[in-house]
């Protein structure tokens, strides 16, 4: 007795949930095997996988449904939004744009080979059952790359826009882009002029003859603090350019991470206690991985001098450590928090990319039988209350950070609330993939 089409669609299903897990491992190792494929091979499985399980539910699910019913149309939507996700957490964990298509044409590859072969092995499904299963497929793809590429360009452009205002809808072209980052460029420019009149009034100030000593001194050490902020921010721009515009690029190297962060926080010893803070540090002793040295050090130095320079009292904790094919690093801070509003869309963008790491991630290391390291949220979800740090120049530092991570191929967490500070993490690989020599001639 054959099977009608719903039951053929049904039978179609069941081999693909059957088959769930070999159709993820072919997955990962096909990406895994792409020389251009780098930023996934230090994620842990649960981090690669991230919402592409969801969404072959929803795929499956559309294959049992009603073409243009009700079920179908919410399987649809429920890809969408995953799909939303996975750009979401690709571009925290520092994925290139071209990263997040390649890996989408080989999950279409693994889904199309499993076809072939349920259809080779079960012949008694119809081969139009099948033809309208791989006419599915490509709209699963289409749909993850549509959604994931889109989410991810909506980030980009925030981080462009850094803290000026609130870029979550932004629209996808180049018109828009241009224009928002010459609303970064014009607070910059905001930020320098304040700056600028700042040390042109002390100057003209220490002109006057009749000025008291006590307010000469004064206006003095303003003069120094104004211009050292502006050599400071100019500096950072010009870092945030070169990176930018790619004209930086990675040289690694083997390295003790410890020794070189060990250093770097005995550097910053006498800036915490000329602020009265406490600067713990903790961690292996020896940690030796490949990696950029000069850039892996920029990036701490960042972090570090920026949660010295924003904690008022209590003070920072550095720490460090390894977890399989990859390490990481944390600062903490005991500082008010970082705004999350509408004036800060890249730490809006991280936290909640977090915390959609935090729960792809705990799915997986639940199964497995483990914990899962992403930073858990310490603020309340619910809360219409935000952190009120907001600083001149404080977004262009952390898109330096967000560009470091992105050339080093590492992941960058972030937690922030009031009541518990902020804390970043950011997670690097372990060892690097060597560029296969050119062929000879």
């Amino acid at each position: 007795m054959s099977l009608t089409t719903s039951q053929q669609f049904t039978a179609l299903s069941d081999h693909f949930a059957a088959r769930r897990d070999n159709i993820l491992q072919a997955w990962r190792k096909a990406d895994r095997a792409d020389p251009d494929q780098t930023t996934g091979r230090s994620l842990t499985l649960g981090q690669f996988l991230d919402h592409i399980p969801e969404m072959l539910d929803a795929f499956e699910y559309r294959l049992r449904s009603r073409p243009g019913g009700a079920d179908a149309r919410a399987a649809d939507v429920d890809k969408k939004d995953e799909g939303v996700k996975h750009g979401l957490h690709r571009w925290q964990q520092g994925y290139r744009l071209q990263e997040l298509i390649n890996e989408c044409g080989h999950l279409q590859l693994c889904l199309y080979a499993e076809l072939s072969r349920i259809a080779e092995e079960h012949p008694e499904i119809d081969p139009a059952t099948v033809a309208e299963a791989q006419r599915q497929v490509m709209a699963l793809v289409n749909d993850t790359i549509s959604e994931s590429a889109g989410q991810y360009e909506r980030m980009q452009q925030a981080e462009a826009a850094s803290h000026v205002g609130d870029l979550r809808g932004a629209l996808a072209s180049v018109n828009a882009i241009e224009q928002h980052r010459a609303t970064l460029l014009h607070q910059v420019v905001h930020d320098l002029k304040g700056d600028v009149l700042g040390v042109s009034l002390a100057a003209t100030l220490l002109e006057q003859p009749a000025m008291p000593e006590t307010a000469r001194a004064e206006s003095t050490t303003y003069l120094k603090q104004a211009v050292s902020g502006l050599n400071t921010m100019l500096e950072e721009l010009m870092q945030l350019a070169r990176l930018q515009a790619g004209q930086e690029t990675r040289k690694i190297t083997p390295l003790d991470a410890a020794a070189l962060l060990t250093e770097l926080c005995a550097a910053h010893q006498p800036l915490a206690l000329e602020h009265q803070l406490f600067l713990g540090v903790q961690g292996p002793a020896t940690l030796v991985v490949e990696g950029d040295g000069e850039k892996i050090r920029r990036l701490a130095k960042n972090l570090l001098g920026n949660a010295l320079k924003y904690t008022p009292c209590g003070g920072v904790d550095v720490t460090w450590g390894e977890e399989k094919e990859t390490w990481w690093l944390m600062v903490k801070d005991t500082g008010p928090g970082m705004l999350s509003g509408p004036g800060t869309p890249l730490v809006a963008g991280l936290q909640e990319a977090t915390a959609s790491a935090k729960e792809s991630d705990d799915k997986t290391a639940a199964s497995q039988g483990s914990a899962s390291q992403v930073l858990p949220a310490p603020w309340d979800a619910d809360s219409a209350t935000t952190p009120s740090r907001h600083q001149p120049g404080e977004g262009i530092g952390l898109s330096i950070v967000k560009r470091l991570c992105e050339l080093l191929d590492a992941s960058i967490e972030i937690a922030s609330s009031g009541e518990t500070g902020t804390t970043f993490r950011v997670v690097f690989p372990r060892r690097y993939r060597r560029p296969a020599p050119p062929a000879s001639a």
